[in-house]
């Protein structure tokens, strides 16, 4: 993330970085691969990317949640037929216009419902593979912050398990982030217009410029 760090720095921020997570590719079976598959991140790409039958895949159809992961996925070979901003809105989509197909999700460890939930409640047939781990990696910031950027509901959960929020800004890339940051008692929230990194700097650096 050197070059959206730059960002904030031209702007004159200073700025503190680090990691409250980490994702680990898990050993996973390709099997019973349903004919779409669907992606909501970048982690579960890699991690497909990494498997010796990632070609096998190649040929079928993909859904996925974020234009980088759309971006991912095509640079490698992979059709993508639909692509939204948040998982709630590509489970609207598939429950109303492609509820006859049969899915496949390559999903993490800690992974939202919402997808899972509607697709189950909607009778449509899918199957979870999951191919990643996203691991808590909490530590202490001693340096007060006026803002703290969060860029998924588990780094919300991370971060408050050594710091506590106060006054700060929390700025959030989505909805879901921010639904979590909301959960854990944060007050002040500010989402970015579009569920990207680059987004969510530019909204921070309007609030305080």
């Amino acid at each position: 993330m050197p070059n959206q760090k730059q960002f904030l720095l031209n702007a004159e921020f200073s700025v503190i970085e680090a990691d409250f997570i980490e994702t680990k590719s898990t050993d996973f079976e390709v099997k019973n691969v349903n004919e779409t598959l669907i992606f909501t991140s970048q982690n579960g790409v890699q991690s497909v990317l990494q498997h010796p039958k990632c070609e096998e895949l190649k040929s079928k159809k993909v859904f996925c949640v974020g234009l980088k992961t759309k971006a991912l996925l095509e640079e490698n070979g992979f059709k993508v037929e639909a692509h939204t901003g948040y998982a709630a809105d590509l489970a609207e989509i598939i429950t109303l216009v492609y509820p006859n197909e049969s899915y496949t999700f390559f999903s993490g460890n800690l992974r939202r419902d919402t997808l899972p939930e509607a697709l189950t409640e909607a009778g449509i047939t899918f199957n979870e593979i999951e191919v990643y781990q996203t691991l808590l990696t909490p530590q202490k910031i001693d340096t007060k912050v006026d803002g703290i950027l969060f860029f998924s509901p588990s780094g919300v959960e991370s971060y408050l398990k050594k710091n506590k929020i106060t006054s700060e800004i929390a700025f959030c890339i989505g909805e879901t982030t921010a639904e979590a940051a909301s959960q854990f008692g944060i007050k002040n929230i500010v989402i970015a217009n579009q569920p990207t990194i680059e987004n969510t700097i530019i909204q921070c650096i309007n609030e305080f410029k």
